[in-house]
């Protein structure tokens, strides 16, 4: 199955790992470290033009979303629901 992060970014749900309210990047230095990592990685994607507002983490990237975290595990949970 596929989550649709926004714009035209689509991932699978088995590589999905986390997702986050962006606030975690302000709050939290373990997560703010974690990015900083990524980003020297060059493991960032930014979706879209639109501000972000949450943080999509999986195997092998780590996505900043124009949808919000709610939304997105929603739509996580409706293809965990699917799936049983």
């Amino acid at each position: 199955m596929f989550i649709h992060l926004g714009g035209e970014k689509v991932i699978r749900s088995s590589e999905l790992i986390g997702i986050f309210d962006l606030s975690i990047e302000r709050s939290s230095k373990i997560s703010k470290h974690f990015v900083q990592q990524a980003s020297l990685e060059n493991r960032i994607e930014i979706i879209g033009e639109e501000e972000s507002k949450s943080l999509v983490v999986t195997r092998s990237r780590v996505y900043y979303s124009p949808i919000s975290s709610s939304t997105l595990k929603k739509r996580a949970e409706s293809i965990s629901h699917q799936l049983q």
